[in-house]
């Protein structure tokens, strides 16, 4: 069989254009396609809710394909591992709480779950901004990513959510551009404002970025290391049961709210 090159080119742009026009009106979007996000959308696509990952980087995963410091193993605590069991992840334990798993296998498992379930994931695309309607978060501002980093001068084009989580860990860029146009905004945080990240506290970070997953103004949601970084706790490092946990926590908070209307 001929291969025809304009087929080719053709069939990659009506199927993402087809893709991305069903994306422009969402139930839940997530910004970052990092672990709490997999796991948020993957949660809301299970339970028949219209999601998509926005994500600016090439890959997916974040921090989770790397392991710890280059050693591609990740950790969970036993209270995470019913996730890792779902998924179809293969874990070892390791003493008394702790489990292993392969940090490749974690991530392409959970991100291929996540699509299988219905979620949509576009990379390579930057959120520049997100749309407000009175008081409430409706959507995001979106651009690629390469006319980001280029420095470009290209208006951005929008994406229309009930709901949206930012997931972009550390940076908390959702949040972030959210404040600095929309002052003198407040969030639901002790001062108003991002709380800021603070130093290692394996324990103490796992317990909090699961209790501050939260919607922080109205439309507007933070879980994993975002919320984190929002309410300000301690970073946790290279275990990630409370970020698969934050994500789950967070799409359930979520699927109840569409539920009530």
């Amino acid at each position: 069989m001929a291969l025809d090159e304009i087929k080719i080119t053709r069939a990659i742009i009506e199927r993402f254009t087809e893709k991305f026009l069903d994306c422009l009106d969402l139930d839940v979007a997530i910004v970052g396609g990092g672990v709490s996000g997999l796991v948020a959308a993957w949660r809301l696509a299970q339970k028949g809710r219209k999601v998509a990952i926005f994500e600016r980087k090439l890959s997916i995963g974040g921090g989770m394909w790397g392991g710890g410091m280059m050693f591609n193993e990740i950790v969970v605590q036993n209270e995470a591992k019913p996730i890792l069991d779902e998924l179809g992840i293969a874990s070892r334990p390791y003493e008394d709480e702790y489990h292993t798993a392969d940090a490749i296998e974690a991530t392409t498992t959970l991100a291929s779950q996540t699509v299988k379930a219905g979620a949509r994931i576009f990379n390579l695309i930057q959120v520049e901004d997100v749309m407000l309607r009175e008081d409430r978060v409706t959507g995001l501002v979106i651009l690629w990513t390469a006319v980001d980093m280029a420095g470009l001068h290209v208006d951005p084009m929008t994406i229309r959510a009930r709901h949206v989580i930012d997931c972009t860990g550390h940076d908390v860029e959702a949040v972030k551009v959210f404040l600095r146009k929309n002052q003198p905004v407040a969030l639901r945080t002790p001062n108003g404002g991002i709380m800021g990240e603070r130093s290692m506290w394996a324990e103490v970070g796992e317990k909090m970025t699961v209790e501050h997953t939260s919607e922080v103004y109205p439309g507007l949601w933070v879980a994993g290391m975002t919320a984190t970084a929002t309410l300000g706790t301690f970073r946790m490092g290279p275990v990630f049961g409370g970020m698969m946990l934050s994500g789950d926590k967070v799409a359930r908070l979520i699927d109840a709210e569409l539920k009530s209307g």
